[in-house]
């Protein structure tokens, strides 16, 4: 790699000298490729002295320095992300070419197929070159994978197949798979003769308020339907008539055990912050419908919580946006760290959890004492995805359909991963904050890439960098990202907002109260 010209004086040009040093130990590389040499401490060391030089944000020498840097500690991927976050040389082709390379060695290809046309949305100079080495790149895993070549009048697309984790057909492979570990989990029950048809016991149980009924031996008494959708009907219950214990039967037709499957990850991969996720306590599992017995939790949703303002002509206030932006990014953080991915991430499937004592100021930073059992429940684990049962590096294809809440991938046909849950945090945000659904917008930022954007704008006495910042975060994050540092980072920074403003917390106490006693009446 060329990474030098003594075209420039080292005095105007205080990068020259380094160049210099790195084509030295280059030349040495060249005539004898097992030597010792300086060449990552010196691209190093440069790197962190010249890393906030504003002259060099998009010189293509530094950009090569940054490269040689990443070949010599063989992580490229730690080297683009910093680029990225710091928008060094983002409008230069040969950072694209050189990521995707490296994705391509590594298998990574639909990864490498994203970096190619993130490079080509940037305009990246030489943009014909690169969109020449994207081609190369095509027909190269095109040979391979269909043994044809492509039509250069047809547009470029991937030979590679991602994944609809919602297909009919994926989710009956993963539970063939999964089966003999699923007959062993406590709590799930196969049985072979049906109660009734399911629309005939959606109708028993409808008609047996405050009657008992007699599901795989087990007595619950029926106390009324709490939901109703599509595919499934939820009814409020008490096992074997102990209004201490009651639960949710939540009937679902065909049988779908794989909500239970969901469940059980749970248990078995998160233990401190179990109760931000709810329990299943079993299943039943009949010929052609299933039914799911989950914990019931009265309080309320986030939905609920929000419809409560629109009413008014309201929106929440903001220590309360805060607060429930808080423990969403916590929820994610724990879940996408141990390879779940909820799936329909919406505030009717977020329940409001209450603490039974008094709430401290002290407690609320490490979310100790009562503010463990204060926040948010996600229940609905119909759509969730295990990424354990998939290869390393799969992505996904499939459109949730839930108006709203498709995220910025689906809507463009591209890949996704944990995308879909972290544009549904957004559109909670969004709807917390101006109280209706979140429209984006497509804008070009200074460097030539494009940024997504709500389309709302932001109260003047709101924080509105810390908004911004999450909504352009969330929204524009690109393959390769550390997403859970990401999502760390923001969360800390609404913590410490927070936490130093005492008089946040403050109000934020009476807030959540009287939220109690207007949801809980």
């Amino acid at each position: 790699m060329t990474v030098i010209s003594n075209s420039s004086n080292s005095q105007e040009d205080p990068l020259l000298p380094w160049l210099w040093s790195v084509r030295k130990e280059l030349d040495i590389l060249k005539l004898n490729p097992d030597s010792d040499t300086n060449l990552k401490t010196i691209t190093e060391e440069c790197i962190v002295k010249f890393k906030d030089d504003l002259r060099y944000r998009n010189d293509i020498r530094f950009l090569k320095i940054w490269l040689l840097y990443g070949d010599a500690v063989q992580d490229l991927e730690s080297v683009f992300t910093v680029l990225e976050e710091d928008k060094i040389c983002l409008s230069k082709s040969l950072l694209y070419i050189a990521y995707a390379n490296y994705l391509e060695v590594k298998g990574k290809l639909v990864e490498a197929d994203s970096i190619y046309r993130l490079g080509i949305s940037r305009n990246a100079e030489p943009l014909q070159e690169l969109k020449q080495v994207h081609l190369d790149f095509i027909q190269r895993w095109s040979d391979v994978v269909n043994g044809s070549k492509i039509d250069n009048d047809e547009p470029v697309k991937l030979p590679m197949k991602c994944i609809n984790p919602w297909a009919s057909s994926t989710i009956s492979n993963l539970l063939k798979e999964i089966n003999p570990r699923m007959l062993k989990y406590k709590g799930y029950r196969m049985l072979k003769k049906n109660i009734s048809t399911k629309q005939k016991l959606s109708s028993l149980l409808k008609n047996s308020r405050n009657k008992s009924v007699d599901i795989g031996g087990d007595k619950y008494l029926i106390k009324g339907c709490s939901g109703q959708g599509g595919f499934a009907e939820v009814f409020k219950a008490c096992v074997n008539s102990d209004p201490n214990e009651t639960v949710a039967l939540k009937i679902q037709t065909p049988a779908f055990p794989w909500e239970f499957y969901m469940y059980r990850a749970l248990d078995m991969r998160i233990s401190e912050e179990r109760s931000s996720f709810a329990l299943a306590h079993k299943v039943y599992i009949y010929s052609d419908y299933s039914i799911l017995i989950c914990d019931y939790l009265d309080h309320g949703t986030l939905q609920d919580a929000i419809n409560s303002y629109v009413v008014l002509k309201k929106t929440l206030e903001e220590e309360l946006c805060m607060y429930y932006c808080i423990e969403m990014l916590h929820m994610l953080e724990i879940l996408h760290k141990v390879g779940i991915i909820h799936g329909d991430f919406k505030p009717d499937n977020l329940l409001i959890r209450y603490a039974q004592n008094d709430l401290t100021e002290e407690d609320f930073c490490g979310r100790t004492g009562c503010w463990r059992d204060q926040g948010l429940c996600l229940i609905d684990w119909g759509r969730g995805i295990d990424l354990r049962l998939f290869p390393d590096g799969t992505q996904f294809k499939g459109d949730c359909r839930t108006s709203g809440f498709r995220c910025v991938e689906m809507q463009e046909n591209r890949p996704w991963t944990f995308q879909v849950d972290l544009y549904g945090l957004c559109v909670n945000v969004h709807m917390m904050l101006f109280g209706s659904y979140m429209a984006i917008e497509k804008k070009v930022s200074k460097d030539g890439s494009y940024l997504y954007q709500p389309k709302s704008a932001f109260k003047r006495y709101w924080n509105v960098e810390l908004w911004k910042n999450l909504f352009t975060k969330l929204l524009n994050i690109h393959p390769g990202e550390d997403h859970l540092k990401l999502l760390r980072n923001l969360r800390e920074s609404f913590e410490g907002c927070m936490t130093s403003n005492p008089n946040l917390i403050k109000k934020l106490k009476p807030l959540l109260l009287k939220q109690r006693n207007s949801l809980c009446a």
